[in-house]
Order: structure tokens, then sequence, then C-alpha cells
């Protein structure tokens, strides 16, 4: 799954095209690289996000095409 995708999907990022900008202009690293949109996403993947001055930081512990909004925590865990 894409990442852009994947942050829209886990309720991380609000919309999708959001977080196809947000990626394509370096602000979500994966595993300490920054990443494109494009990037596949896989489980277990440390996903860092940059929100102006606030970071985010999850692990991916699941994988689905669509979630619902009550399930959407279990496809990540926050880590500091």
């Amino acid at each position: 799954m894409r990442i852009d995708k994947f942050l829209k999907v886990s309720r991380l990022v609000k919309r999708r095209t959001v977080a196809k900008e947000m990626a394509d202009q370096g602000r979500v690293k994966v595993n300490d690289r920054v990443v494109k949109s494009s990037y596949d996403v896989k489980l277990g993947d440390v996903i860092e996000i940059g929100f102006g001055t606030k970071q985010l930081k999850a692990r991916v512990l699941d994988l689905r095409e669509t979630t619902k909004k009550a399930e959407a925590s279990d496809l990540y865990e926050l880590i500091n």
C-alpha cells in the first residue's frame, strides 16, 4: 500500500491529497529515510510525520484497504 493511502486509511492525515503533498515536500520519513508518496509501506515500518513544529512517530501494525473510524488506530502504534 502506498504511504499516502496508508496515512489516509489510518486517519493519521485527514485527506490523501494532503498526505501526498506532505510526502512530496519531504515531511514524511520511513525508517529514517525521506520517502515519496509512492513508497510501498510494509508491516513494522516506522513512520515519522512532520506537522510544522509537531512530530508524530508511529509503527505500522496492519495494512488494510479500508477501515472504520473506530478501528483506524489498530493499524499503528504511536512511539516516542
